[in-house]
């Protein structure tokens, strides 16, 4: 039995961490779940054929179950799917293997919504590393705010666009009952598994609720070239999941905000030497989205040049 806010229940807990040469992070990751006031049940390390010490990391610690796949089999969704179906939890926590909690409580805070059996998913707050620059610190402090919402549901979508089915693996928790109900994951997706499966959720009549007292640090300092081809390819996701995402409408402005946060937390910042950039960036990152979008009536050799997983478009019809 486990208690939290007051609630008692009896859930068997798997973390779930995909890896590929995760050598980096994942001691101090595995150390910090060891601590969690709510330990998992099993922990599960889904490796992609690490060349550095991550299986010997992994097997330091006695509560990991190490699987390996090869790195062509990997997939966004397809290799959650696998790993969930292979996992004995009720409840399925995944996290990225560069995601480490901040404090022994995450797990717990976490979880702990998933005793409504409304919720489906739950997903935690990102904090930056501290090594992240002012652009990577802004983009984790706009996604993921330190203030409470309400769970978000199917009915919510006219009033929130997109923002209704966002959701991030890098630190989310799902019932299993709910995650079988919806297929689990999709498989041959170039971006975005977490939000395509959170729509299929609240379109069975499932809600998703953000946790920002659950804490990781998780941040990229991507550079510009990187950021326009994130940005390609989540313009790609959108449009190649555009029948089920299309009851949610659109981002209802949530560019324009961005550009606007940004800029006002540079100013605050003092950082005045990189409002050129911010500009830049984010107009850059505006026409990626949007040539994202037509990725299908594009050249396949631009295509390649201009996504994260180049090899996900060859053979395309």
């Amino acid at each position: 039995m486990h208690s939290y806010a007051g609630c008692t229940y009896k859930m068997f807990l798997s973390v779930i961490i995909p890896t590929c040469n995760a050598a980096d992070w994942l001691e101090e990751q595995l150390r910090a779940l060891a601590g969690q006031t709510r330990l998992p049940d099993e922990i599960l390390v889904v490796d992609s054929a690490s060349t550095d010490a991550t299986p010997e990391i992994a097997g330091r610690f006695p509560q990991v179950r190490f699987m390996g796949i090869s790195r062509r089999d990997f997939d966004h969704g397809a290799t959650r799917t696998l790993a969930a179906q292979a996992a004995r939890g009720d409840i399925l926590v995944f996290l990225t293997q560069d995601a480490i909690p901040a404090d022994n409580s995450a797990l717990a805070r976490l979880t702990a919504p998933l005793a409504d059996a409304r919720i489906a998913v739950a997903y935690g707050r990102q904090l930056p590393h501290t090594n992240a620059t002012p652009f990577a610190a802004h983009l984790r402090l706009f996604n993921y705010p330190d203030r409470p919402e309400a769970p978000r549901c199917f009915a919510d979508r006219k009033r929130l666009g997109l923002h209704t089915v966002f959701c991030s693996n890098s630190f989310a928790a799902y019932r299993r009952e709910a995650l079988e109900a919806a297929g689990f994951f999709p498989e041959r997706l170039l971006f975005g598994e977490d939000s395509f499966t959170v729509a299929k959720m609240l379109k069975l009549g499932y809600c998703v609720q953000y946790i920002p007292g659950a804490l990781v640090f998780h941040s990229h300092n991507y550079r510009l070239v990187d950021e326009v081809k994130r940005y390609f390819d989540t313009g790609a996701f959108h449009a190649e999941a555009r029948e089920l995402l299309q009851p949610f409408g659109a981002a209802t402005g949530a560019g324009r905000r961005f550009v606007l946060s940004e800029l006002r937390y540079l100013l605050a910042q003092g950082l005045y030497h990189l409002l050129p950039a911010s500009l830049v960036r984010n107009a850059c990152k505006f026409v990626a989205y949007q040539l994202g979008r037509q990725a299908r009536h594009l050249p396949l050799a631009l295509v390649t040049r201009l996504s994260l997983r180049p090899s996900w478009w060859q053979g395309r019809s």
